[in-house]
């Protein structure tokens, strides 16, 4: 069994490579598929994730060069990745400043804010590609321990949408994504 990584750098190879192996076996229709997100298309998953963490990194003075998602999602897709792990790998003491977040180090903003957004939208795009997703029962658990204080916040935030019922005896990764406001039985 592999260690859990224990780096930023290391958590978004991961998360990454994971998402990247699901938009790689994309085909060209499959970007208009439905996700478990309402309203959103697969590609809609990557534009979001692609988008949203280039305008954060602005907060550091970091500015990256807008990428056509919508054009060729993989290669999009595979650009991001290789921008976002560079800054990871070399942090080189920049702070990321926002005002919901307040003052943080670049990789531990990234660490905290997006390679988990990452990491959770895996399962919606495997969804969406009509493929089990596997986020890990016991990171799933964690992430739903770590959540549920918050959940007043979170809800209120708009990120999430009221919570799903499920059965106590969901297995994690269901009660996590059930949680956030996904239907774990949802298919495209």
């Amino acid at each position: 069994m592999a260690s859990a990584p224990t780096s930023p750098a290391q958590r978004h190879a991961d998360d990454a490579a994971r998402f990247t192996s699901l938009v790689e076996s994309a085909s060209a229709g499959d970007w208009a598929r439905p996700s478990p997100v309402a309203e959103w298309t697969a590609l809609d998953i990557v534009k979001h994730l692609v988008e949203w963490s280039r305008g954060f990194l602005q907060g550091a003075g970091i500015e990256l060069p807008e990428l056509h998602v919508v054009a060729d999602p993989v290669a999009a897709w595979k650009r991001h990745v290789t921008d976002i792990q560079a800054i990871l790998d070399d942090p080189a003491g920049r702070v990321l400043s926002n005002p919901h977040t307040g003052d943080k180090p670049v990789d531990e903003a990234i660490d905290e804010f997006y390679t988990p957004d990452v990491w959770m939208h895996s399962w919606d795009l495997a969804k969406a590609l009509g493929r089990e997703p596997d986020l890990g029962q016991e990171r799933a658990g964690a992430a739903l321990a770590a959540m549920e204080p918050m959940d007043r916040l979170l809800r209120d935030s708009g990120q999430f949408g009221p919570a799903v019922p499920v059965a106590p005896t969901a297995s994690a990764q269901d009660r996590l994504m059930a949680f956030i406001g996904r239907d774990p039985s949802w298919q495209a």
